[in-house]
């Protein structure tokens, strides 16, 4: 078994019922859900909206490939209703990123991992460092909590349960 990490978030409906709806999907067709970091409220990142966003960080336990891995949440955002509509960042009721991979390093088209922009969102890295504090970035080798104390974005993200 391999061990997944992923980042799920929305801003639009009822964003705490759709991480739970996403956990439940996530069970279903990719793995066990082994830890999971609370929920935490931020603004949204690289655009603006006028919902904030609900995130929260869970490690899945898998025998599914990252590739599999990928189709499977892309196939559950559409299903909870994400709508994709070109590159930019947009609101949406339900986001899965894959941060990580075990500790390998995937550079694709399709695939990137680790998240490329993970060490650069305050909303990614304090749910991480919540639950995987020592954990060293294997692309960045420092830790998640090395990376959280020198990231540059210095935007509120806020614990809601």
């Amino acid at each position: 078994m391999k061990q997944v990490v992923l980042l799920l978030g929305g801003n639009i409906g009822n964003r705490l019922n759709f991480i739970h709806r996403a956990q439940q999907k996530i069970e279903q067709r990719a793995g066990k859900i082994i830890r999971s970091s609370a929920v935490y409220e931020s603004a949204p990142w690289g655009f603006s909206a006028e919902n904030s966003f609900y995130n929260q960080v869970v490690i899945v336990e898998t025998s599914l490939g990252p590739f599999d891995i990928l189709e499977n949440i892309l196939s559950i955002e559409k299903e909870l209703g994400r709508v994709r509509s070109g590159k930019s960042y947009s609101s949406r009721t339900m986001d899965i990123d894959i941060l990580f991979y075990e500790q390998e390093i995937i550079d694709t088209p399709e695939l990137v991992i680790p998240h490329p922009q993970l060490h650069k969102r305050r909303f990614t890295l304090i749910p991480l460092v919540e639950i995987l504090p020592g954990l060293i970035h294997p692309g960045l080798n420092q830790s998640l909590t090395t990376l959280l104390e020198h990231c540059e974005d210095k935007s509120s993200v806020t614990l809601i349960s």
